[in-house]
């Protein structure tokens, strides 16, 4: 479902344009980033979410629509 949000996103940017991304969990960490390359985008940054309220466990991707 996670990337199922996250292409819908991707459908209403423009070209060149860069999202932001919260995933939660491992399993989103993996499936997503290697799902918007398939689609042919850029993953410029995956990382764990710094701050008091990250659990260790939420990852912020970053991705340049193309």
């Amino acid at each position: 479902m996670t990337f199922v949000k996250t292409k819908l996103l991707l459908e209403r940017m423009a070209p060149g344009e860069i999202a932001e991304v919260r995933l939660k969990g491992a399993e989103p960490r993996d499936n997503v980033p290697r799902s918007v390359r398939d689609h042919g985008h850029e993953v410029l940054a995956l990382e764990v979410e710094a701050g008091a309220e990250s659990d260790g466990e939420t990852y912020l991707l970053r991705i340049r629509k193309r």
